[in-house]
């Protein structure tokens, strides 16, 4: 990736991120522990932004060696001619050059509600942000968002149930993703705060939110859209995120790489040193057994998905009203597990990152080819990080899994397709006006 000099690449930072819009007001509402998220700020024209917070890990140890991976097998080689020929195509992974930071949580509920009312706050939805499948009446189990065509501007999406603020939004795909990014890109940073806590060092941006999305990071015009800039918010390339979720700068597991994001495992044991598995308040989706570490959401064998569902709703709605049309038995076996609070597992990984196992598998903006044998005039994209309703080998960082980049067809039948941005280059707040 290119880089330029420091004053260039901090003058083109401040131009990315303060955009256009003006400052409103300095206040955001709060939101978790992990994020908050701001309503259009009162008495602001229509289009102006809300206040979200973001935080990210610091990720060093630029120039780290790559891994060798098998996609979907129980191991990792300090290259690829180390892997046996017989299991298929072998890829180097994990090897960053620059420092960069990473989302410590994925994107909530909050937050993406807050992203939409400002990037549609007509409620015309040109740029398919929204499926009405992902709202608590068609979906009462999943919904996460309501739609209210007669709410005023700015006000048209709001968080379905309050439990849903603070899980990772589920219904994302890539280009939903790179607008949210461009959002951030094109917002005004308004502040930034350093923290850290052990070993781990963490960067709060509080951002205005821009209603110019498709253009900024990503030009969304071109199919194959890559990053434009090389400093402002981000997805996580693959390597990135995968550096993120198992490189131990400290040298722990095999090769510096842990197994699973929360713990290093033992690679080709199969499921034996995996994370156990979170079990949920079945009310809230709150993780009730974090004092049980390493912990991850996600399917372990033999045992019930973490799930839950918002005690407004009646039992049997939730265990049989579905957008798909599926009967109650066909139901329960496919639509198992739920996404649970970000960060209440606990479990960390190598970098300070949280749910880089389990919960929502999470978009990359890296393309790769179509699966073997596929003629596609589609672009396809990598995501990593398994899934509430997924087994162990998901979380293991051999899973390379990839997805057409605008698969519609998962927006209305997949709840756990999520977002964790991250951060290149240098950030400074917006001079005050």
């Amino acid at each position: 990736m290119p880089f330029v000099s420091s004053r260039s690449r901090l003058r083109r930072a401040v131009t990315a991120i303060c955009g256009t819009s003006a400052l409103l007001a300095p206040a955001a509402l709060a939101g978790t522990g992990a994020a908050a998220a701001g309503e259009p700020l009162p008495g602001s024209a229509v289009g102006a932004g809300a206040v979200v917070t973001m935080t990210t890990a610091v990720v060093g140890s630029p120039g780290n060696p790559a891994v060798g991976v098998v996609p979907f097998t129980d191991a990792v080689y300090q290259s690829c001619a180390d892997a046996p020929a017989t299991l298929g195509d072998c890829l180097m992974v994990g090897g960053v050059g620059y420092p960069y930071q990473i989302g410590q949580f994925e994107v909530t509920v909050e937050q993406w509600v807050a992203f939409l009312n400002t990037a549609d706050p007509n409620g015309r939805d040109p740029h398919g942000l929204y499926d009405e499948t992902e709202s608590s009446t068609l979906w009462p189990k999943y919904g996460q968002i309501n739609f209210s065509s007669g709410a005023g501007a700015g006000r048209h999406y709001s968080v379905a149930y309050p439990q849903w603020a603070d899980k990772p939004y589920g219904f994302a795909d890539f280009l939903r993703a790179a607008r949210f990014v461009n959002s951030l890109f094109n917002g005004r940073l308004l502040s930034t705060t350093t923290s850290t806590s052990g070993d781990f060092h963490y960067v709060s941006y509080r951002v205005e939110l821009s209603p110019r999305t498709e253009d900024g990071m990503y030009d969304l015009a071109r199919p194959d859209a890559a990053r434009t800039r090389d400093s402002g918010f981000v997805l996580p390339s693959q390597d990135e995120w995968i550096k993120a979720a198992y490189y131990d700068p400290r040298g722990g597991g095999t090769y510096s790489y842990w197994k699973y994001p929360t713990n290093p495992g033992v690679f080709g044991d199969g499921e034996a040193t995996a994370p156990h598995p979170t079990v949920l308040d079945p009310a809230t989706g709150d993780v009730t057994n974090a004092a049980t570490q390493p912990l991850a959401s996600y399917h372990a064998t033999g045992m019930p998905a973490p799930s839950w569902c918002p005690a407004q709703v009646r039992p049997q709605e939730c265990s049989t009203v579905n957008p798909i049309g599926l009967d109650p038995r066909a139901y329960a076996e496919v639509y198992q597990g739920s996404l649970s609070t970000v960060g209440q597992a606990r479990t960390t990984s190598p970098w300070g990152t949280l749910d880089q196992g389990g919960n929502a598998v999470e978009w990359t903006d890296t393309i790769t080819a179509p699966p073997s044998g596929q003629n596609s005039k589609r672009v396809w994209r990598r995501l990593h990080g398994g899934i509430s309703n997924a087994s162990a080998y998901q979380m293991w960082p051999s899973a390379v899994g990839l997805q057409p980049q605008d698969n519609v067809f998962f927006n209305h039948t997949y709840p756990w397709l999520g977002i964790r941005i991250g951060v290149i280059g240098d950030l400074r707040p917006c001079p005050p006006r």
